[in-house]
């Protein structure tokens, strides 16, 4: 058969694992809870047991894999293999994730930033397989971006370019004061919207009911959300004044609201990007939603970047 690669899409939530063949195609996946009242090393041990179980129900051997490619939350080192301090996993900080899976799965293993990842996996068999100059950004629990510039992912010297969230793209709060209401995240991404709009409502609802309220008219909510595309052309504009991509390819949750937000957005960096050309970037969807952790990881081992 050919050769696969193992690939691990770390997140606050779920692991999602699984197996990914040459032309990106997922032979097999399987997700298991993150539980952070265990130890990171008993959950490596989890899915190391899932990892095997995956191989034996569907008659693949573990030791004709490539290699093993993870995706995992920022901030990072992907020099020394470790999770530095992403947010939502704060037991996993400073955990040796690469040397700990390489000694589980007797394989070479390879750790991106998860939006890092998945920006590689959309070039690969995704939205950006005909550019070679174009950024990736996710918009859902947070915001996260990967760089691809002259053929080559962009990814830092530690791992974390591309962490766009914390752009301020619009100058409220105190931010001296630890205040971040200009940080990108903060003001447009599903958490955002679920905030804003549980504030507007007197009560609790989700990004996707706030969508769903402001395409049946709701006046307050459907400003709330125009809002926040505003803000999303914004923090496009900033990145493509930055750094000139050809295209913009949006992904996450908040994407799946559709053109609405693509229509907004392509309008208002039309009409503001400070490069004539910059205002003609094509902004796209992301074309591997659900398995974009997944084959993004896979691509770490499969694709030269």
């Amino acid at each position: 058969m050919n050769s696969f690669a193992i690939g691990i899409d770390i997140g606050g939530t779920k692991i999602a694992a699984g197996f990914v063949d040459e032309q990106g195609k997922v032979l097999a996946g399987t997700s298991i809870k993150t539980d952070l009242s265990v130890s990171p090393s008993e959950m490596l041990d989890r899915v190391a047991a899932e990892i095997r179980r995956l191989a034996a129900d569907n008659g693949l051997e573990l030791s004709q894999a490539t290699g093993v490619g993870v995706g995992a939350p920022g901030p990072l080192n992907t020099v020394t293999g470790r999770l530095t301090c992403p947010p939502n996993l704060k037991s996993w900080w400073d955990y040796p994730v690469v040397d700990e899976l390489r000694s589980r799965l007797q394989l070479p293993v390879k750790m991106e930033n998860d939006a890092t990842a998945a920006t590689l996996a959309e070039k690969w068999v995704g939205a950006a397989q005909d550019s070679d100059n174009f950024v990736f950004i996710t918009v859902s629990t947070g915001i996260g971006a990967g760089i691809y510039l002259h053929g080559k992912l962009i990814t830092g010297a530690s791992g974390n370019a591309g962490d766009a969230g914390f752009m301020i793209v619009h100058p409220t709060g105190d931010v001296l004061n630890n205040e971040p209401s200009g940080y990108w995240e903060h003001i447009a991404s599903g958490t955002a919207i679920a905030r804003q709009a549980s504030e507007l409502l007197g009560r609790q609802v989700t990004s996707k009911e706030a969508f769903q309220l402001a395409a049946d008219g709701h006046p307050a909510i459907s400003e709330l959300v125009q809002r926040v595309y505003t803000y999303i052309g914004m923090g496009c504009v900033s990145l493509v004044n930055l750094l000139d991509p050809a295209k913009i390819v949006i992904g996450g949750g908040v994407s799946q609201v559709g053109e609405p937000l693509f229509s907004a957005v392509r309008d208002y960096v039309s009409k503001h990007a400070l490069n004539p050309g910059g205002r003609e970037t094509i902004i796209v969807p992301a074309q591997l939603q659900q398995d974009a952790g997944l084959i993004g990881a896979a691509a770490l081992v499969h694709c030269a970047y």
